[in-house]
């Protein structure tokens, strides 16, 4: 602690700087007073922790010089020196806050005793301070977060007070970019304030485990900002920044609406599935601007996984990543949770999976198990890389069925209408499964089978049905929906125009 000592006399002073062992009893001399203005200018100048000083002096009083210190701000303890005649002007001072009062001449135990009292008392004060201050954190740190999840009674609110007078304000939460890592994330906090060069311009808590910052004024939003365009968006591999994933939510102008940015933090924090390789940051401009209305993704399943597998086995890698990239999309735009997006995910997969396996059943198609499925989309933390899993399995799949090439395009159009026939086939549907053009498909496939496309289905199905009429194990109107007529008497109709009979006569005859 440091020791101020006052007096006009040089004696005296010097008789106090030997009186005791000042630095066994932790104090350190910082000054000397030789009349009552000095003593004052040096007592705002060092701010020393305790001075002993005479009461009388030239030019300020001992308890003037008490009383205008006090005034300016000084906290310091005062030990007074006086006579036994001042004794009434020791009365006044210790008013004041004097400590404590010594009498002429200077008893050892007496000046040992006070300044061991004053010295206690500072580091009781200073204890105290501590206290209080660790408690006015706490109580602060209590306040931002019922302002930031909206639950504060904003009426009772003292702004310059928390700290929180500003023009604009933008919440950031951060965390570790890896996220199978259990190690604390770099305190991107302490890298804004280094940035901002200003300690007031952001307030750093954890809120449910989740590190959440408050920007408050232009200069830190841009800062931010800053930050995020030349060092996080694209950070350099081993930083500090690398290792950090943020989000952060709109600016907006009151108090009373910092917990809108909070929200939309903690939905991109939410969304963080969505986000494309390498990508460290998502704000406030990627949430989709209609996400209120969004559909849900239930219907998906069955919208996807039929035309999915059509083009497997059409060869049509084209339209097989088109379809990906629509998934892609309407996922964005769906209204439902991760783990939900991944369920239906892991069902499109899977009715891939039966369609291939039903329709080419005696073939070992090369798709995992159902459960392989859905702990690999499971286990996975971005859409981006399900996606990929998906395109190397359908890449397998195209490959084994041996989806025909541009030159052998009608070996692969008939060997996928003799597996599809009994379905409600049209040229048009071909043609997009293989991407041609409707029209000069159709005349590609007359000069390829010499008849056109309606001619040849129909002499295929009835080709069919004739094996079917053979094994009398089905009816009529049975091989008829077998073989892809729903309307028993359209098929009677052309049985009859390419057999020349009837199918009960066909089987009877048989």
């Amino acid at each position: 602690m440091k020791l101020l000592i006052a007096d006009d006399e040089i004696d005296v002073r010097e008789g106090i700087r030997y009186l005791l062992d000042w630095q066994s009893l932790g104090f350190v001399i910082c000054g000397e007073g030789k009349n009552g203005q000095d003593t004052l200018e040096q007592i705002l100048k060092l701010q020393p922790d305790v001075v002993l000083m005479d009461i009388r002096m030239p030019k300020l009083s001992g308890l003037e010089v008490v009383k205008s210190s006090i005034e300016q701000g000084f906290s310091g303890k005062f030990i007074i020196i006086s006579g036994y005649s001042d004794f009434a002007y020791a009365k006044e001072a210790i008013h004041y806050g004097v400590t404590n009062y010594l009498t002429k001449p200077i008893d050892e135990d007496e000046l040992l005793h006070a300044v061991t009292e004053a010295k206690e008392a500072l580091e009781q004060e200073q204890e105290q301070l501590k206290k209080l201050i660790v408690y006015r954190d706490k109580a602060r740190e209590s306040i931002l977060s019922e302002i930031i999840l909206n639950q504060a009674d904003y009426l009772y609110l003292d702004y310059h007070d928390l700290i929180l007078e500003s023009p604009v304000y933008q919440i950031v939460l951060y965390t570790n970019y890896n996220q199978e890592s259990f190690q604390t994330a770099w305190d991107f906090a302490d890298i804004l304030r280094l940035a901002n060069k200003n300690h007031n311009s952001l307030d750093h808590i954890v809120l449910n485990r989740q590190d959440v910052i408050l920007l408050k004024g232009d200069f830190a939003l841009k800062r931010f900002q800053e930050l995020v365009a030349h060092h996080i968006s694209q950070p350099q591999k081993g930083s500090p920044l690398d290792s950090l994933f943020l989000t952060y939510g709109r600016p907006v102008y009151c108090v009373e609406h910092i917990h809108r940015s909070f929200e939309d933090a903690c939905l991109l924090m939410k969304r963080r599935f969505f986000c494309s390789f390498n990508q460290h940051v998502l704000g406030y401009q990627d949430i989709p601007q209609d996400y209120e209305e969004n559909i849900s993704s239930a219907d998906m399943e069955s919208r996807y996984a039929q035309r999915i597998a059509d083009y497997i086995q059409t060869g049509n890698r084209r339209m097989i990543k088109e379809q990906l990239q629509k998934i892609k999309t309407d996922l964005y735009y769906a209204n439902d949770e991760v783990a939900i997006l991944k369920h239906y995910l892991a069902d499109i997969m899977i009715q891939v999976k039966a369609v291939i396996s039903r329709t080419y059943g005696s073939m070992d198609i090369p798709l995992p198990s159902n459960a392989a499925i859905i702990s690999t989309v499971e286990e996975k933390y971005y859409l981006y890389e399900i996606l990929q899993f998906f395109m190397v399995q359908f890449e397998m799949c195209t490959n084994t069925i041996g989806s025909p090439t541009r030159e052998s395009v009608m070996d692969g159009i008939l060997d996928y209408i003799s597996h599809h026939y009994q379905e409600n086939l049209k040229l048009g549907t071909i043609a997009e499964l293989f991407g041609y053009n409707s029209s000069y498909l159709g005349k590609i496939f007359s000069k390829t089978t010499g008849k056109n496309f309606n001619a040849y289905i129909d002499e295929l199905r009835i080709e069919q049905s004739k094996e079917l009429l053979s094994s009398e194990q089905y009816k009529v109107y049975e091989v008829a929906q077998l073989v892809g007529y729903s309307n028993v008497d359209y098929f009677h109709k052309k049985f009859k125009k390419y057999v020349g009979v009837s199918p009960a006569e066909y089987r009877k005859n048989g």
